[in-house]
């Protein structure tokens, strides 16, 4: 019994350094490479940090079944909201729209209109989230992204049907 729990744990340590790797490679393409960052690329990058701090969580926590399955529902579900972002990027990028414009940066939108304002803004997106500026095997950074939250996505199911140990009854 105690065994699943320290597998649940492993699985949640795991998730969490990989969302961390990515976010290290997305900044190391920032600063380092100049691929400034588009304002679906950056709410990606929010999702998946949120995404391995709650996998950083159900790792240090480490609770019973019931309290490792509640973690893995919430990383299935910004799992989730990160494929369907990752999906509308990727289709930006298939099909861009006719008028490509410019749009201000995420963090001076953040500061000058309300926070469901910049999200609709960002997902109704203009010309900088159609732009393919870096491939890796042919893959767009925003499939890439697409790719990573479905891997995830999986790992969180498996966390929830593993879940963590089951509570001893003082009877055995």
């Amino acid at each position: 019994m105690r065994r699943d729990a320290s597998t649940s744990r492993k699985l949640a340590l795991a998730g969490f350094l990989i969302c961390a790797g990515l976010v290290s490679i997305a900044l190391y393409l920032q600063y380092e490479v100049h691929l400034e960052p588009c304002p679906l690329c950056m709410l990606e990058r929010i999702c998946f940090s949120l995404l391995g701090l709650v996998f950083l969580l159900a790792a240090i926590h480490g609770p019973r079944r019931g309290g490792m399955r509640l973690y893995a529902a919430f990383e299935l579900i910004l799992a989730a909201t990160g494929i369907a972002l990752a999906s509308r990027h990727v289709w930006l990028q298939w099909f861009p729209p006719v008028n490509a414009g410019c749009t201000a940066d995420l963090f001076y939108q953040l500061r000058r209109f309300p926070l469901l304002s910049v999200v609709e803004k960002a997902l109704r997106a203009t010309g900088d989230c159609a732009v393919v500026d870096w491939t890796l095997f042919r893959l767009s950074i925003a499939q890439w992204s697409w790719i990573w939250f479905m891997l995830l996505g999986w790992l969180s199911i498996l966390i929830f049907a593993r879940g963590g140990a089951r509570r001893t009854s003082i009877w055995k």
